[in-house]
């Protein structure tokens, strides 16, 4: 079952430019899904599995977030930040939730289901592409040299340009609490997330260090276009992007 916790930003501005023939890519992911997870719940090794499963397959852009409220069980997520505590409770505001709970899965920055039930996670995926709640502005990313360059088409509203960076796969020997004596395979664990830009329905055209993906996440990074309910409060994804940089295995073990 899910564990519950009742409730109780981000910036780093770089340029943006607007460029009217900006490239975009020919097809889009399926959807975006973050799961909440921490290495101290036990009702998540199956949820971190289910988020391999969909890095694997490679149609939709997946992170984990890992949170650090379990970590009093006995045993310290080491990929547990504040910074991903904070996400979730924002999604939970946007929800009109009174509590978060691992694992969590949220699809699109619309809806959230159990991060453990990959039929769950792809039903709600379909669905909200049937709803016309898919991403529905193409976004995409290369390196170039010493760049990583951002291109996003054109559609409406506005939407903060999001980039979460990940550490590639990592195997984690947990020593202690719900999950003691087990290893446990986690990917796409996000390290760092910070808004860059922008975009007002235009294309629109970003250029980065890519040093910033060796600085921030060995893995590679996701670049979310997101609406914003209120200045701290996420909204739907209107589109994503992965850039990575290549295969990353590591075992770890931590008392």
């Amino acid at each position: 079952m899910p564990r519950l916790v009742i409730l109780g930003c981000l910036s780093c501005l770089l340029a943006v430019s607007t460029a009217g023939t900006a490239a975009v890519a020919d097809d889009k992911p399926k959807g975006v899904v973050e799961l909440f997870t921490s290495q101290g719940c036990s009702s998540c090794p199956k949820a971190d599995k289910a988020l391999e499963t969909l890095i694997r397959e490679g149609d939709v852009v997946a992170l984990a977030y890992h949170v650090d409220y379990w970590n009093y069980l006995g045993w310290t997520d080491t990929m547990s930040t504040k910074e991903n505590t904070e996400r979730q409770y924002s999604y939970a505001r946007m929800f009109g939730r009174g509590s978060v709970y691992t694992p969590q899965a949220v699809i699109n920055g619309r809806e959230h289901v159990n991060g453990g039930d990959l039929t769950q996670i792809r039903n709600q995926l379909q669905s909200l592409s049937t709803q016309g709640h898919g991403l529905s502005v193409d976004v995409s990313a290369d390196i170039v040299q010493d760049e990583m360059r951002i291109r996003i088409g054109s559609g409406e509203g506005k939407a903060n340009v999001v980039i979460a960076y990940f550490d590639g796969e990592k195997a984690v020997d947990i020593e202690d609490g719900e999950n003691r004596g087990r290893r446990v395979d986690y990917w796409h664990a996000v390290t760092n997330i910070e808004t860059v830009g922008m975009w007002e329905g235009k294309e629109t055209s970003l250029v980065l260090p890519a040093s910033l993906l060796n600085r921030m996440g060995n893995g590679g990074c996701a670049i979310l276009l997101q609406r914003m309910k209120t200045a701290d409060t996420p909204g739907a994804i209107l589109g994503a992007a992965v850039v990575t940089n290549g295969p990353v295995s590591e075992t770890a073990s931590h008392r």
